[in-house]
């Protein structure tokens, strides 16, 4: 089965693309069989699932990109993959545009932090020279061979040096070839209206929950201007929370599954144990 194109997606859409991050292979599943036409993957649960540690430059490209490869194998919704700032210089972004090419993800999208990184809505964020940044979109976009493959331009500059430098930047990244512009960590829902009036589409907005950036349902976000709408924390919060439960029922002896838990069934399904068993089915063991 070819995976659909996230490009083909954002076509002709009247309401804006939600894309729920994965942070493993597990909750990608669950986001493609909740019936979600594409998803998203990012460095903060990524990083914490996968090695314990906060999204503030640790981890190493290897460590991502092989999470990413784990992940994206596993569905075949398109995925929309938080790159950083690529990693280092512009040959670093080349071999990163490469590489998730190769495994067929539907877009990346590079930000202009200066290195180690922080999350986006982190306080102590710092940014590189516009110029140099959009040096790395034309070498992201110089990289690409798959025309379908989406190169999303973020600007952090909005913490930094306040919204007028955000869509400066923003407006010279399109320049350099960006297919999708993200202000990072928009305030307030002025100044979500503002970019949405201000720059060309498509547009990302991020809605982090807990974050400093209003949580908008997908009709008004759309209503501004928003084409894509990224959700990097919901699903990682809420197993955060249930695990934090059932560890504390664990240590009162109480374990008691609630009316919505899987059954052992659901669990093979998710998995896609009837996808096995059909292989199984196919090539039976010889008897002897």
């Amino acid at each position: 089965m070819t995976r659909a194109s996230l490009r083909r997606l954002l076509e002709g859409r009247n309401e804006p693309l939600l894309l729920p991050c994965a942070h493993d292979a597990l909750a990608a599943r669950l986001i493609e069989q909740a019936g979600f036409a594409a998803y998203s993957i990012g460095g903060f649960g990524v990083v914490l699932s996968r090695l314990g540690l906060p999204d503030i430059g640790l981890a190493s490209f290897g460590e991502i990109s092989a999470a990413v490869r784990d992940i994206a194998s596993s569905v075949q919704i398109p995925v929309l993959v938080d790159a950083d700032d690529g990693y280092g210089d512009v040959k670093n972004v080349t071999r990163t545009v490469q590489v998730y090419e190769a495994m067929g993800v539907g877009g990346i999208v590079l930000e202009d932090q200066t290195s180690p990184k922080r999350c986006g809505h982190m306080a102590g964020k710092s940014v590189v020279a516009m110029e140099l940044a959009a040096q790395k979109i034309e070498a992201a976009v110089a990289a690409r061979r798959d025309p379908d493959l989406l190169i999303a331009a973020r600007t952090d500059a909005r913490a930094v040096h306040g919204l007028e430098d955000a869509l400066r930047r923003a407006e010279r990244y399109k320049r350099a070839g960006a297919d999708i512009l993200f202000v990072e960590a928009p305030q307030d829902e002025q100044e979500l209206r503002t970019i949405g009036r201000s720059l060309p589409g498509p547009l990302l907005v991020n809605m982090a929950e807990g974050g400093r950036t209003p949580i908008l349902p997908p009709r008004v976000l759309g209503d501004m201007g928003f084409a894509l709408a990224v959700y990097p924390s919901t699903l990682f919060l809420r197993c955060i929370a249930v695990m934090r439960h059932a560890l504390a029922d664990l240590r009162e002896g109480t374990l008691v599954l609630g009316a919505d838990a899987p059954s052992f069934a659901d669990i093979l399904r998710i998995g896609g144990m009837p996808e096995w068993d059909a292989v199984d089915d196919l090539h039976p063991r010889p008897r002897g």
